[in-house]
């Protein structure tokens, strides 16, 4: 039995997908089971990743384990799920715990994430996953009033991947085996910056749209608005000072998998459907 946790997430539907068809035995952790939709044979089952104590029933016969960072208690998890009987953890993190900042406040949360499953003595793989494709549907709400897209960090080239590339690496570590103990860093086949992603959108949907690139400034005002500050300051840390490093590519999905990593063309076709607009 593999538990999935963040289910319903990017990576996390496309695990719990991809590991359904492998004829895996599956069990989905929600945090509501009404809102769960999942293959016949996936088990749906409720927890709390911040609260340890209510994960006993999701950890009761579970062999490999998808692991979400950031939580408060991962260490308690982790010891509740050796003596639950887990072997193997994958743990979704990121380029920026290579970096060790305990003054940027994502770097922090993933540096502790795999400190915290290097020391419970578990079988672990790190995913490293560089930006998600699936981060171009925060343009969602521009491109339904209209063809101009406000694109923040214009200059950055990012190795954006498919989260099902990150769900099919991360399904091979969990049920392989011989993944075990490596830090795999996961790009896509191309660095694009956010008008290279823009135009290819234009040429899928069949609309004349256009990047508007925002200064630093703008950018900074923007993710304000929206976010703690302690996470402005790493994101600006990341791709105005430039500490965080995304554009290299890497040929892990393809050494794991046998078949290159997905292009964003390719994504952005298939998930065509979820920037049509919507009948009213």
């Amino acid at each position: 039995m593999i538990l999935v946790t963040g289910a319903t997430g990017n990576i996390g539907a496309e695990l719990v997908r991809t590991l359904s068809e492998r004829g895996e035995q599956v069990r989905a952790l929600v945090r509501d089971q009404a809102k769960a939709a999942f293959a016949p044979g996936v088990e749906a089952v409720t927890g709390d990743l911040n609260r340890p104590e209510t994960l006993t029933d999701a950890l009761d016969g579970v062999h490999g384990l998808f692991l979400l960072p950031g939580y408060n208690d991962l260490s308690d998890l982790l010891e509740r799920a050796k003596k639950a009987g887990v072997h193997r953890v994958a743990l979704l993190s990121s380029g920026s715990a290579a970096l060790q900042d305990m003054d940027n406040a994502v770097s922090r949360y993933m540096t502790l994430s795999e400190q915290a499953v290097r020391a419970s003595e578990l079988s672990w793989t790190f995913l490293r996953p560089r930006s998600f494709m699936s981060n171009a549907l925060r343009w969602l709400p521009q491109l339904a009033v209209g063809d101009v897209v406000r694109v923040q960090f214009p200059g950055v080239r990012v190795g954006a991947i498919d989260p099902a590339d990150i769900a099919a690496v991360a399904a091979a570590a969990l049920v392989e085996g011989e993944l075990d103990g490596q830090v795999l860093e996961l790009t896509g086949p191309q660095a694009l910056r956010p008008a290279d992603q823009i135009a290819v959108l234009a040429a899928v949907l069949d609309r004349p749209l256009v990047a508007h690139e925002l200064s630093d400034e703008e950018t900074e005002a923007e993710l304000a608005a929206t976010m703690p500050r302690e996470y402005v300051d790493a994101f600006l840390s990341f791709f105005v000072d430039g500490t965080l490093d995304e554009a290299t590519l890497h040929p892990t999905v393809e050494q794991v998998t046998g078949r290159p990593p997905r292009t964003f063309e390719q994504w952005a076709n298939a998930h065509a459907a979820a920037f049509a607009p919507k009948a009213h």
